[in-house]
């Protein structure tokens, strides 16, 4: 390949055989399972990055299953999303992902910033409980239970809840160990289809582990359960905030 070549085959790597293609992402039936609770402000307040401010003591736990997404295939991910506000903008801010397949990790942590480590999450229906559990190798480290499709929500509601803005940090070192990027990034999901949503009683339980620290932001009190099956697209990102300019 001549340096031509190299510009205009470069998307990811390997260049030969990229780990995930270019977009636009749809995902079908994508499914939520998100545990809203009260939780510590000091630890909150401690790793959401400036210029995002708390808005209030809260973190939103979710479990994700997606059979169906273009380019990235067949996985699951669970995660924590904390509400903040820039500026007059309100949003969530995604502190954890983990998930289970290498081309929604490469894709995600590189074009977005999502902080995305290799796991095993899991999000199915047992009797009449939707339950939703991750492993860190063969150690369990969160289970969340909700009771399955107890009350139907306005489906207005859950749009308008998809729509907000999403941050995230991007960080990619440079070849001396140094930052080359460290952006706060936000990005939106779009043209939402809402086959259902529901509520129901829920509970949730964090379990301590070095490599997965989810119980750092230690659960105080469950406020809401929610199940939601939609279709949407994942939108490209736009930077906000650049911690490298100077």
């Amino acid at each position: 390949m001549n340096e031509g070549e190299v510009r205009e085959r470069a998307f990811a790597m390997p260049i030969t055989s990229p780990a995930f293609p270019p977009g636009p992402y749809r995902f079908v039936n994508r499914e939520y399972f998100i545990i809203t609770y009260r939780t510590d402000p000091e630890a909150l307040q401690a790793v959401i990055p400036a210029p995002l401010k708390m808005t209030q003591p809260l973190v939103k736990y979710e479990f994700i299953r997606m059979p169906d997404s273009t380019g990235f295939g067949d996985y699951t991910e669970t995660g924590q999303v904390i509400p903040v506000s820039f500026g007059r903008e309100q949003g969530g801010y995604v502190h954890a992902m983990y998930l289970d397949d290498e081309a929604p990790i490469a894709g995600g942590r590189e074009l977005w910033g999502f902080p995305k480590k290799l796991a095993s999450p899991s999000l199915r229906v047992e009797k009449d409980t939707l339950l939703g559990v991750l492993r860190y190798g063969s150690v369990p480290v969160a289970v969340a239970t909700m009771g399955f499709k107890h009350r139907a929500l306005p489906h207005d509601k859950i749009r308008a809840s998809l729509t907000t803005a999403n941050f995230l940090l991007k960080i990619i070192p440079h070849v001396d160990g140094k930052p080359r990027i460290c952006e706060l990034v936000r990005y939106f999901c779009e043209d939402i289809t809402i086959h259902g949503a529901w509520e129901g009683p829920a509970g949730l339980e964090l379990f301590q582990h070095a490599l997965a620290p989810v119980a750092a932001l230690p659960v105080l009190e469950v406020l809401s359960g929610v199940h939601i099956v939609s279709d949407l697209t994942l939108g490209l990102g736009s930077v906000v905030h650049d911690y490298l300019k100077r």
